[in-house]
């Protein structure tokens, strides 16, 4: 060790604890804080709050007494005052790094406290030499206007605090609210949605908004919890009945799915059981959007193929109609001559004819053409028949008959009634007279309807 490296000090007996070897340090940037004066060595500073003795014995002044601070037997009086005012330096730096973090605002006053009351305690029977006594009064004053700021923040703390109990309380008693409906008629989208936004809002106060004691949070969350699980133990157990019901009804429809495939042989006339299959269909229930999708084409790709089937045919029975729905327009034109027949037995011969060479043309496609035919041809023979209807009324041997005994009895009863009138005008009995005449008149009405 070289002659100017100033050794370790060590106190005398009794004395301070020894003060640790000086280390070269790097002064702070001018421009991070405002530099503190420096006391150079064998200043007139140093000389006013400390002393060496011969021995290296270095001593600081508080008040009227002097302390023993260490030794620095191995330099001279000014490298052992300047050794420990460097000493006195870094809790001075320290003291003013303080002052200025109060003065510029913006730092915890509860943490500039506690870090003023450790300096307090560094500054006290410090190992270094200069105006500690100083030191500790700016650290007490500002001790005492951190005071009534720590009490401040305390407050405000508190106010900052009840409101996040607040808001999360609102939360709680919201997701009750969720955990207290009638969760078998909710819309389980809506409601996990709902749920999912309140924890959500719960994470981003419990990253962002202050901390609470460990008694409220824990109670808030229990509740907080407890609703969640009680929504998502309902929504499980529905999306599982709901699963199952979506199985029963995949298989279900899979099943009328390859019913539905079979009958692609049968062509048109699988078409009425594949409609029955489409009433089951839709009795079976949903399986699953994405399923229902799948199955529904697979199910709709063999119903187009029977109806595709039913149309190739009715395209070709249209074609084969063609000529004999030509035909049974010319049996319609043919039919008129049924109406201007006087004959009876002639028209219905004409219509029997005309009906039997219909018959065998053959049935005509599309249906509806070949019921308008019909409807025409029917509309002739029921004129006809209304024509045979009323011929036969009056050609009929048993009606003539009761009309021939009929206009027997009307002529004996006119010729009694004529009498009648006859002998009351002769008596002069007008009103005998009228009566007899009225039913005269009624008698012969009857005999004209007789046709007599």
């Amino acid at each position: 060790m070289s002659a100017n490296e100033p050794t370790k000090p060590t106190p005398p007996v009794p004395g301070p604890p020894a003060v640790p070897m000086p280390m070269p340090r790097k002064a702070p940037s001018p421009a991070a804080v405002a530099p503190v004066a420096s006391v150079p060595a064998a200043s007139s500073t140093s000389a006013e709050w400390g002393r060496v003795s011969e021995d290296g014995t270095v001593e600081v002044k508080e008040g009227d007494a002097w302390r023993v601070v260490g030794q620095y037997p191995d330099g001279t009086p000014d490298e052992a005052l300047a050794y420990f005012v460097r000493k006195f330096d870094d809790i001075a730096f320290k003291v003013q790094t303080l002052e200025q973090r109060h003065q510029a605002g913006g730092a915890s006053a509860g943490d500039l406290a506690k870090q003023a009351a450790h300096l307090i305690e560094e500054a006290t029977d410090a190992a270094a030499v200069g105006d500690l006594a100083g030191l500790r009064d700016r650290l007490n004053a500002l001790t005492s206007s951190l005071s009534e700021a720590t009490e401040q923040e305390a407050q405000q703390a508190k106010e900052l605090v009840d409101k996040a109990i607040a808001e999360r309380t609102i939360l709680v008693e919201r997701a009750e609210e969720i955990a207290a409906r009638d969760l078998s008629k909710v819309q389980w989208k809506q409601v996990t949605a709902e749920l999912g936004e309140l924890f959500d809002a719960w994470q981003a106060q419990q990253q962002n908004g202050p901390r609470l004691s460990k008694g409220i949070s824990q109670q808030l969350w229990k509740r907080f919890r407890d609703a969640r699980a009680i929504v998502d133990k309902q929504r499980r157990a529905f999306y599982s009945e709901l699963d199952d019901a979506h199985k029963a009804a995949r298989d279900a429809k899979t099943r009328l799915v390859e019913r539905a495939e079979a009958l692609a042989p049968r062509g048109t006339d699988g078409i009425p059981a594949y409609r029955n299959l489409l009433d089951e269909w839709k009795a079976s229930g949903r399986a699953g959007r994405k399923a229902d999708d799948a199955l529904w084409a697979r199910f709709k790709a063999a119903g187009d193929a029977l109806y595709a089937a039913r149309a190739e045919q009715a395209a070709a029975e249209e074609a084969d109609s063609a000529p004999k729905i030509e035909a049974r327009e010319a049996l319609l034109e043919e039919a008129k001559a049924v109406a201007d027949e006087s004959n009876i037995k002639r028209a219905r011969a004409l219509l029997t004819r005309i009906q039997r060479q219909w018959d065998e043309i053959g049935r005509v496609f599309p249906r509806e053409k070949e019921r308008a035919l019909d409807d025409k041809l029917r509309a002739i023979e029921q004129a006809l028949k209304g024509r045979e209807d009323v011929d036969w009324k009056k050609n009929n041997p048993e009606t003539k008959a009761r009309a021939n005994d009929m206009s027997s009895q009307l002529l004996e009863a006119i010729e009694k009634l004529e009498a009648e009138v006859a002998a009351a005008e002769k008596a002069g009995d007008k009103k005998a007279a009228k009566a007899a005449s009225d039913a005269l008149e009624a008698r012969r009405a009857w005999l004209s309807a007789l046709g007599s």
